[in-house]
């Protein structure tokens, strides 16, 4: 590949910013993807952690916002 990455290099902002450019593209296809089968009992737990008011849900802004946090 003519324009390889060093991501040894990239900080961690810098390559949760590729990330989200790389999940972005990706996404644009999502009808191409299919889920493992395994998603759907996961989705399944945490929607009832969320019934159960074990957790709370989050937009994915705030959620990106919360992570980020964590990792600085």
């Amino acid at each position: 590949m003519a324009n390889t990455l060093r991501i040894e290099q990239m900080s961690r902002k810098e390559k949760l910013q590729a990330m989200e450019i790389i999940w972005a593209d990706l996404s644009k296809t999502d009808a191409e993807v299919e889920s493992p089968a395994w998603h759907q009992d996961v989705l399944k737990k945490t929607k009832a952690r969320v019934v159960a008011g074990e957790e709370k849900a989050l937009n994915w802004e705030m959620a990106k916002r919360e992570l980020r946090k964590r990792l600085e």
